[in-house]
């Protein structure tokens, strides 16, 4: 878990306000203080956007794994899961850019059209929506049956008052 602060990128941006405004008169100025007095809930908003955004693409980006964006306050936290792994039976499979095998695949049309439809869904290409079924395949079965399980019961999602 990595915790990151984000008062000080808040400051920093009340602190280039402030010393934009310094080259004007005392009305720029005191305009500029009201500004950055009520930069900080905005500010705030802002950069978690912009860090779900990326923790959505960086998520895309891992197979199997996850990261998750959380606020504990006004602290971020960033959670990073990977595939489950049972040390005694199961030896990590290695997902890199560095090396990697061509495979010729057929496909049925039918089933070929799914997989363009889920890959795109997802913002993924082809081949990396492919890596991460196979990756998340050959995760041991017992961990896949534990999955399989938790998914079968009644599950409810949503807002009650």
């Amino acid at each position: 878990m990595v915790h990151m602060e984000l008062d000080q990128y808040v400051s920093d941006l009340q602190r280039q306000l402030a010393n934009a405004a310094e080259n004007g008169g005392d009305d720029t100025r005191a305009v500029a203080d009201r500004l950055a007095a009520g930069l900080d809930a905005a500010t705030r908003l802002v950069l978690l956007d912009a860090l779900s955004a990326a923790v959505g693409e960086i998520t895309r980006e891992l197979a199997p794994g996850a990261v998750d964006l959380r606020l504990r306050g006004r602290e971020v936290e960033f959670v990073v899961s990977g595939a489950s792994i049972d040390d005694e039976h199961e030896v990590p499979v290695e997902i890199d850019d560095t090396s990697s095998s061509r495979t010729t695949l057929r496909l049925p049309d039918a089933l070929k059209t799914r997989v363009d439809e889920a890959a795109a869904a997802e913002g993924l290409s082809v081949n990396t929506w492919l890596v991460r079924a196979v990756a998340a395949a050959l995760q041991p079965k017992q961990r896949r049956a534990a999955q399989r399980a938790v998914k079968t019961g009644d599950n409810f999602a949503g807002w009650a008052r």
